[in-house]
């Protein structure tokens, strides 16, 4: 066996079961879980027309580089939402199932196994994959804290120069997970003039950048925050996908945009490890990348959820809204896991503890005392975990 797999930690929702054993939840409630992320709004029809009418393509093996028609579309979705002058279908863009196995595999693919030292810089708290791939990979993780004193920001002053010379890439989260802050010019300045220094290559994951509050101001991204500042997208790559966009994480579509020269190496990498697209979601893929409409929709029922929800939940927890994303990031007064396992042994209720999602870095763990809330039900169900989250809270 790979004796690196014995580095990994237990995912956070294999802790969450085992923080529930015992626990027998209110049985007079029906269970609501906050807990993970996954969008549960209906998957629009024009994609599920688009996948059931090219059934009849499963017959023929597909590009691991994708098709033509879905680069293209891509791209051409990359220059609309980011206002980006052009962009490379051909060699700038890169479909891929998922952007959870890409960043996986990315890593797989930049570090250098031969560097016993390297380092992969990543925030805190984050998603589980970026340690998991440096681990994998044979790297060792160095976590960022981003705290509230900092509203969130990724602290790269708190990263020694010795740490920063053995950084071959560097993991971003914008809108983040699970604070739902989004990176602006200056920090983006500081991620590049860092990368500049060093030579590390930056993976932006931007998997929540299209579920935002106000539709004049959509988050911005790295390509876009490159272009901006008249930057190529040298060491730069960005991660997008349809699961959270489009209501279809089942489907398994996003695509990596950037750097030329990474992803002649990336599609390398991905030709021998099996990544490639099937050709009925190709095409359902192409349908939702060209499609704003049920995109708007989407937000317009987040919105009205995060301004009914966050309301009453700010009458008992100290919480605010996110930037943009579907997750509320909740201060407990107790400790996160206590918090977590008597709301569900009392209301049924399922959130996730912040500490499941960080580590302890510079003598503290920034994910203790919060709780992640994922507000991916219809807003009814949403509504009476609040209410019921907000009576738990007021007899703690």
């Amino acid at each position: 066996m790979n004796p690196r797999l014995q580095s990994l930690q237990p995912y956070p929702f294999e802790k969450l079961h085992s923080l529930f054993e015992g626990v027998e939840p209110n049985r007079g409630l029906a269970h609501i879980s906050l807990g993970i992320g996954e969008p549960r709004h209906a998957t629009p029809e024009l994609i599920k027309r688009a996948l059931s009418e090219n059934l009849a393509k499963l017959a023929s093996y597909p590009p691991t580089a994708g098709g033509d028609a879905l680069r293209e579309a891509i791209a051409d979705w990359l220059v609309l939402r980011y206002g980006l002058r052009s962009i490379d279908w051909k060699t700038e863009v890169l479909p891929v199932n998922g952007s959870r196995e890409a960043l996986f595999a990315l890593a797989q693919t930049v570090v250098d196994p031969v560097r016993h030292d390297a380092v992969v810089v990543c925030p805190n708290p984050f998603y589980q994959i970026y340690e998991g791939a440096a681990l994998l990979a044979g790297a060792r993780p160095h976590y960022v804290n981003t705290t509230a004193e900092r509203g969130f920001a990724a602290d790269y002053a708190s990263i020694p120069e010795d740490v920063w010379r053995r950084t071959q890439l560097l993991y971003v989260c914008s809108p983040g997970n699970p604070t739902g802050k989004v990176l602006d010019l200056a920090e983006w300045k500081e991620i590049f003039a860092l990368a500049d220094r060093h030579g590390f290559i930056i993976a932006s994951d931007e998997c929540y950048s299209e579920i935002y509050f106000d539709e004049a101001a959509p988050p911005l991204g790295a390509l876009q925050a490159a272009a901006r500042l008249g930057r190529g997208f040298e060491r730069l790559v960005m991660f997008s996908s349809l699961s959270k966009r489009s209501n279809v994480p089942g489907m398994r579509s996003g695509f990596v945009a950037g750097d030329a020269a990474i992803l002649r190496a990336f599609l390398l990498y991905r030709t021998y490890h099996g990544g490639a697209m099937s050709p009925a979601v190709q095409e359902a893929s192409i349908a939702a990348w060209r499609d704003e409409a049920h995109v708007r929709e989407n937000r317009r029922k987040y919105a009205e959820k995060f301004a009914r929800v966050a309301p009453l939940m700010q009458t008992a927890l100290e919480v605010g809204l996110p930037d943009a994303g579907f997750y509320l990031w909740a201060h407990t007064s107790v400790a996160d896991t206590d918090f977590a396992r008597r709301l569900y042994g009392e209301q049924n209720v399922t959130v996730l503890p912040g500490s499941f999602l960080a580590r302890e870095s510079n003598g503290v763990n920034p994910g203790a005392s919060y709780v992640r809330m994922a507000l991916v039900a219809d807003i009814d169900e949403c509504l009476e975990a609040a209410r019921r989250i907000v009576e738990f809270t007021r007899k703690l």
